[in-house]
């Protein structure tokens, strides 16, 4: 069951379709100033790459799933904006462009779940930044990573689509505290009435780290001037969070 499908992205559009403004104040105070591109790696659909282009900020972005820049590059028309996206995993990178900045935003990071894999992601992101060569990361630890639950949770939602269908996701969470992973079995479907229009499987997995244990992380792949700082992103499922920034030199 693969993750980012059609239905996936037009619920998490729905749900979430702008980054809220003190997240996209967060970054814009952290970015070095300049006309230099900067790169938002697993960018999604634009939740935050819409609104840091609509503040004059030249940036690109690249993702892995095709349903996720299809609809980036459909919202970016609707607007009248034009960036260049790449269909890229992070864990290869091989972009044509240098950037003076890049970030991975909302915890994205940490659906790499194998820490090595991870960390040759910010080594290929590395390969890719210039002076200031500055690293923005947002980590989570979700509360059920530190009060894992007896059972699987199992929740439900139903949200409205601006066709006026609307689409439905049941998800089972499964915790495995000693394997610090998380599995996510999702079922989204589109609806009219009663009716069934279409469904999706989807299986995602998610990791988590301490503030010391990002820290290793980022400076395993050849970052320095780490530091800890206050999280741009607000979140119920998250006991935690922490932001991290670094640089190349």
């Amino acid at each position: 069951m693969a993750a980012w499908g059609p239905l996936c992205t037009q619920f998490h559009d729905a749900d979430q379709p702008l980054a809220p403004q003190t997240e996209v104040d967060w970054y814009l105070e952290r970015l070095p100033p300049g006309d230099e591109a900067v790169l938002e790696v697993m960018c999604g659909s634009g939740r935050l790459l819409l609104p840091l282009l609509d503040l004059d900020v030249n940036l690109h972005g690249c993702d892995s799933s095709p349903a996720m820049l299809a609809s980036c590059e459909a919202r970016l028309e609707d607007i009248g904006y034009e960036t260049t996206l790449f269909l890229q995993d992070a864990t290869t990178l091989n972009l044509p462009f240098r950037y003076r900045a890049a970030f991975i935003a909302a915890g994205s990071l940490q659906l790499v779940v194998d820490p090595h894999a991870a960390c040759t992601a910010l080594e290929r992101i590395r390969a890719h930044l210039v002076d200031p060569g500055l690293l923005l990361l947002d980590f989570l630890v979700p509360d059920v990573a530190l009060h894992p639950p007896g059972a699987p949770v199992v929740e439900a939602r139903t949200l409205p689509l601006y066709d006026g269908f609307k689409i439905a996701h049941r998800s089972e969470t499964f915790v495995d505290v000693d394997g610090r992973r998380i599995d996510v079995r999702s079922r989204y479907e589109k609806r009219t009435g009663p009716m069934i229009l279409a469904r999706e499987d989807e299986t995602l997995a998610l990791t988590w780290y301490t503030e010391d244990e990002a820290t290793a992380l980022v400076a395993d792949a050849g970052f320095r001037d780490i530091r800890i700082e206050p999280s741009p992103f607000a979140d119920r499922r998250a006991q935690r969070r922490f932001a991290v920034s670094a640089r190349i030199g």
